[in-house]
């Protein structure tokens, strides 16, 4: 009965010789993480989340506004649907300067570190303020036909 090596990485040591381990197609080369190109894409996700729950937030005004001033929480829901949209545009400018800027320059870690804690204090403001949108209920108008 044969040995088998196995390594933590899940590669095989064929036949008992040292090799080169076998590379998927998902795996890149193996290097150093390039902490610039890290964050760039990390914001870039984070820019579509909160293009996403823009969209979801324009279509809350809407139907809050097509309820009209008679609905109950219309007051309420168009401020705190105002203040979502208008911190959700603040993060955006806030992560297009961080993109743009380099990480990988010693002389701005402490603007983006200040840019990345505000941009993450707005970010839980805006949760906050999506639960109690969700939580006064943003129903569509009944068609009245």
């Amino acid at each position: 009965m044969a040995t088998e090596n196995f390594e933590m990485n899940g590669d095989a040591d064929h036949g008992g010789e040292a090799g080169e381990p076998l590379r998927g197609r998902l795996r890149g080369p193996q290097g150093p993480l390039n902490m610039n190109h890290y964050a760039n894409k990390k914001s870039a996700a984070e820019s579509m989340l909160d293009v996403a729950l823009l969209m979801a937030n324009a279509s809350q005004l809407k139907a809050v506004l097509e309820q009209g001033p008679d609905f109950s929480f219309y007051v309420p829901l168009i401020t705190l649907i105002s203040i979502s949209l208008t911190l959700q545009i603040l993060v955006g400018v806030l992560l297009i300067f961080i993109v743009k800027w380099n990480l990988n320059d010693q002389s701005m870690h402490y603007k983006l570190n200040i840019m990345e804690n505000v941009a993450t204090a707005f970010v839980f403001v805006i949760v906050v303020v999506n639960v109690f949108i969700t939580a006064f209920g943003v129903q569509r108008p009944n068609p009245s036909s």
